[in-house]
């Protein structure tokens, strides 16, 4: 190392917000720093506020008819654009990972980053799929067809967690926006860069602006406004501990807005548990249609 580059200070980066399809600092101003392993300053992100979550709920609500209205091909091609784009940034991630304070080896971050790439890619084949699973024609007595389909339930918000920030949050986000949901995540608290990380991914890969939206900060400042908001549709609380959940839980029942955590088996984010179409349906209403026979 020459001597101007051992005397000179580095340039630690501040991660923004992603809010519909841009890259924001908080209304608020504020930021705050984020520690690897080791204890040395990896960089600062957005400490996001109850006017951030508003904002990225509005985004994701404008969003949604739109994300929902394309073919269940297309949004199978765009998911696998994002395994695509994150296959060529594969290395970023892994750094990202290692870096985080998770304890995580080369090795480990390697395994997760692959992980992550695969999920996007096995969701992207449902994509077209699932409604034979979750739907179907159902037998009546009467000159009638009966169909049931699942259709997306609307804005849903997913609290990512703390352990595989990367692979974890991708197999709570992804069976969310397959079916059509827009999202907004409240990143993990403590490890958030690879979160955002993972929006700039979003940005490259033909993703709708406001289809995800990724806020950073504390989660006690955020999980609650998302639960309190009547445009809020459904919440994965699977980031949160338990007296957070339980809170979350209690506000988003006076606005009837449907509730999923992830159980242990779940939780195995490496195990086929963790993908599934009936992930998928967490987060969809079934309809069903009668329609006469003709003669």
């Amino acid at each position: 190392m020459s001597g101007v580059e051992a005397g000179r200070l580095g340039v630690n980066k501040t991660f923004k917000q992603y809010i519909g399809g841009a890259f924001e600092r908080s209304e608020s101003g504020r930021s705050y720093p984020v520690y690897g392993a080791d204890g040395a300053l990896l960089a600062h992100a957005v400490q996001g506020s109850r006017k951030d979550i508003r904002a990225a709920v509005g985004s994701a609500r404008a969003a949604q008819p739109g994300w929902a209205g394309r073919t269940a091909y297309n949004r199978g091609q765009i998911l696998y654009r994002i395994a695509e784009v994150m296959e060529s940034r594969r290395a970023e991630f892994c750094a990202e990972l290692s870096r985080s304070g998770n304890g995580a080896t080369a090795q480990d971050a390697e395994a997760e980053t692959a992980a992550a790439i695969d999920r996007w890619v096995w969701y992207a084949g449902w994509a077209d799929k699932y409604v034979s699973v979750l739907g179907g024609a159902n037998p009546v007595a009467g000159p009638y067809f009966n169909l049931s389909v699942p259709e997306p339930t609307g804005v849903v918000g997913v609290v990512g967690p703390d352990d595989h920030p990367l692979l974890g949050l991708v197999s709570r986000l992804a069976p969310v926006i397959v079916a059509g949901n827009t999202a907004v995540v409240v990143a993990s608290e403590h490890r958030p860069l690879v979160a955002v990380t993972l929006a700039e991914t979003l940005a490259l890969s033909d993703v709708p602006a406001g289809v995800v939206n990724i806020c950073t900060g504390h989660r006690l400042e955020m999980v609650l406004p998302l639960a309190d908001h009547a445009d809020v549709n459904g919440l994965d609380l699977t980031g949160c501990d338990a007296e957070l959940a339980a809170d979350a839980q209690r506000r988003a029942a006076a606005t009837i807005t449907r509730v999923a955590v992830a159980t242990e088996a779940e939780r195995r984010w490496f195990s086929a548990d963790a993908q599934s179409p009936y992930l998928i349906d967490a987060f969809c209403e079934t309809k069903t249609v009668w329609h006469p026979k003709g003669r």
